[in-house]
């Protein structure tokens, strides 16, 4: 029985596949081949990928922040695969360029690469380059990128949006605010490690040995310390710091003025009434403190026990305390257009 049962089974089977049509052997092959060439494809690009986050890796290790040229751009931030976020500076650093802003915001830029990379949580999702103009103008071209400092964003996935470009004029480009910009376009969080600075220390204690000093030599003669005068010197200089935008600048830090690197030009005033320049300030502190002393002067002639000619001599001094006003209050105005 069994033996007459085996051929019955191979005849079943010969007749199954000689109902299949005879079309679809080509297709399977097809499919076979197409399956193959797409898993060869997949693991082409998981090889480069990893090939190209291992040399960030070892370019990471020997410095924090790397220099990228036209071609290293196109391949490790542009071209894809790609599954870690780069943020990369666009300046201008050589002599000729003289763009101090450019070292400013370099000198911040290396603090915050620098506590990134000598983090615990440091890791190949997040790396920092740099663009010198000189060294990629065709970078430059490509992005239609006309100013220099600037700080940009490029994600894993995707072509970068308008918040991926950092807001230079308007935050600044201190390390903090480079850190915060990071965290919102990340999500990974940098603590800031400033080096130590102790040139604070020191001018706090040249300070205080020269006050000591001081009243050391006039431990006899004390009245200078209930001077008006003196305090209200001092009083002035304070309140002249504040009014002039000072703190702000200590916050934010700004750059001193901006230089375009295409025609040279260096503005010093600021196009965007949400912020300022260093230089500006400068110029605030400068016509206040003119006109406060310009009004004493004024006010000291007025009192003063002097001849009728002398108290008319005081008539252009009061025109011209008039005119630096007015130029100020037109330079607030502009600032606010």
């Amino acid at each position: 029985m069994g033996a007459r049962g085996a051929p019955s089974r191979r005849r079943l089977a010969g007749r199954r596949l000689r109902y299949l049509p005879t079309g679809s052997f080509p297709f399977l092959l097809l499919l076979l081949l197409l399956c193959i060439q797409l898993g060869g494809g997949q693991k082409k690009k998981e090889n480069l990928l990893a090939e190209k986050v291992e040399q960030l890796m070892e370019w990471s290790s020997r410095r924090s922040i790397f220099r990228m040229n036209g071609d290293k751009f196109r391949k490790f931030i542009k071209a894809p695969p790609r599954n870690y976020s780069m943020i990369v500076m666009f300046t201008a650093l050589q002599p000729q360029r003289q763009c101090s802003v450019c070292r400013q915001a370099n000198e911040e830029y290396q603090i915050l690469a620098n506590s990134w990379r000598y983090s615990s949580a440091f890791c190949n999702k997040l790396f920092f380059s740099m663009v010198d103009y000189d060294e990629g103008t065709d970078v430059f071209q490509q992005l239609n990128m006309n100013s220099a400092p600037t700080f940009m964003h490029f994600p894993p996935k995707g072509r970068p949006k308008r918040a991926d470009t950092f807001d230079l004029q308007r935050i600044g480009f201190a390390a903090e605010q480079l850190a915060k910009w990071i965290a919102d376009r990340t999500d990974v969080h940098i603590r800031v490690f400033r080096p130590p600075n102790y040139s604070g220390t020191i001018a706090l204690a040249l300070l205080v040995s020269l006050v000591g000093g001081l009243l050391y030599l006039r431990r006899n003669n004390l009245e200078f310390i209930y001077n008006k005068t003196g305090w209200a010197m001092v009083s002035l200089c304070i309140v002249f710091a504040m009014t002039s935008g000072q703190m702000w600048n200590h916050i934010r830090g700004p750059p001193y003025a901006h230089k375009n690197p295409h025609n040279g030009q260096v503005s010093y005033i600021h196009g965007s009434s949400q912020a300022q320049f260093v230089a500006e300030s400068h110029i605030i502190l400068v016509l206040n403190a003119a006109i406060t002393m310009g009004m004493v002067l004024l006010n000291e002639a007025a009192t003063s026990k002097g001849d009728v000619g002398k108290r008319r001599s005081i008539q252009p001094d009061f025109y011209f305390i008039f005119c630096q006003y007015s130029f100020e209050v037109q330079l607030h105005e502009l600032c606010l257009k």
